[in-house]
């Protein structure tokens, strides 16, 4: 029972990854890194929860955040797009500003007291599914359930439709995508948005869903850069990156339920009485992002990996290959 526990609360956890996940990815789809996805789930994090502070109104948080986070975004692609600066560069500037914006706007936020939260329910029939059925579909938040729905549209949008195709063709070949009259660079800036939304939105859940009631510079806890690493993993699909999230999610809660004086599976837990494994085990995922990113970043590995080829290059009108 205990496992199911975990596992259940891995995927409410992992639904904040999913979001922040998904947005990177299209971000990186249109040829735009974007490692700024830290800092805009910050402002989404501190949005939501000054919002619903002020009004009580959670739903109306979530929009401020989204709202939020996609203008913050648009600071960045500014700068990569138009000045077409390092994008690298840009991204960690991005985090740093944004961080900073939310602590000082967010002061005082972590003793506002209780505040209107997103609802839990559970889905009749789907919860009565053996095994499945508790952790997926019983007493989970509502973004819970708009994460099952936004991954599959994602894939079906990215592979089945034509704003999906001119997506792709965007990160593939931009100079191919101007030829035919598409505007590249205001895709790139839509989906530069799009992406900060998404991660805002990630922000939004965690304050108001997943860890609800609290705010401060540990509200993300490094899931942002989790997120990057994530995209890379799935190799920008969609269902691998939801199924990336849901596992770090799930490992997410396990370390912290390990470090914790409880049995698990009937078993006295060995960390307790050895600290020092606790911070080893929370390193791992860190230490697994960073493992990701190294690898990503070699040319040879990006392509067997099936990363758009015009990711992280500006792109300018008249040069072969832009």
């Amino acid at each position: 029972m205990d496992l199911i526990i975990i596992l259940q609360a891995g995927v409410a956890s992992g639904t904040v990854l999913l979001f922040a996940t998904i947005g990177e990815l299209l971000t990186e789809r249109s040829g735009v890194l974007n490692l700024g996805v830290e800092g805009m789930m910050l402002i989404g994090a501190m949005s939501a929860f000054s919002t619903a502070v002020a009004t009580g109104n959670p739903w109306l948080g979530l929009l401020v955040a989204m709202i939020a986070a996609g203008l913050v975004s648009q600071i960045h692609a500014y700068i990569s797009i138009h000045l077409q600066a390092d994008q690298v560069v840009s991204g960690l500037a991005l985090t740093f500003l944004a961080t900073g914006i939310s602590l000082v706007l967010g002061e005082g936020l972590s003793k506002a007291g209780t505040i209107a939260l997103l609802p839990n329910f559970s889905i009749p029939l789907l919860e009565r599914i053996p095994l499945l059925g508790p952790i997926f579909f019983t007493k989970q938040s509502i973004m819970v359930y708009i994460g099952y729905l936004l991954t599959p549209l994602t894939w079906y949008y990215i592979n089945h439709t034509r704003p999906g195709l001119h997506l792709r063709a965007v990160g593939e070949n931009p100079a191919a995508v101007d030829s035919q009259g598409i505007n590249v660079r205001g895709l790139r800036y839509l989906y530069v948005f799009v992406g900060g939304m998404l991660a805002g939105l990630g922000g939004a859940t965690i304050s108001l869903a997943v860890a609800p009631g609290w705010f401060s510079e540990l509200t993300t806890g490094g899931q942002g850069w989790i997120a990057v690493g994530l995209v890379i993993f799935a190799q920008w699909n969609p269902l691998r990156a939801a199924f990336g999230a849901y596992a770090f999610g799930a490992l997410r809660r396990l370390i912290l339920d390990i470090q914790g004086p409880m049995m698990i599976l009937g078993l006295r837990n060995p960390f307790y009485y050895n600290p020092y494994w606790g911070f080893f085990l929370q390193m791992l995922p860190y230490a697994f992002t960073m493992i990701v990113l190294v690898i990503g970043s070699r040319e040879a590995v990006r392509k067997r990996l099936g990363s758009p080829a015009a990711l992280g290059l500006p792109y300018v009108r008249g040069e072969r290959g832009g």
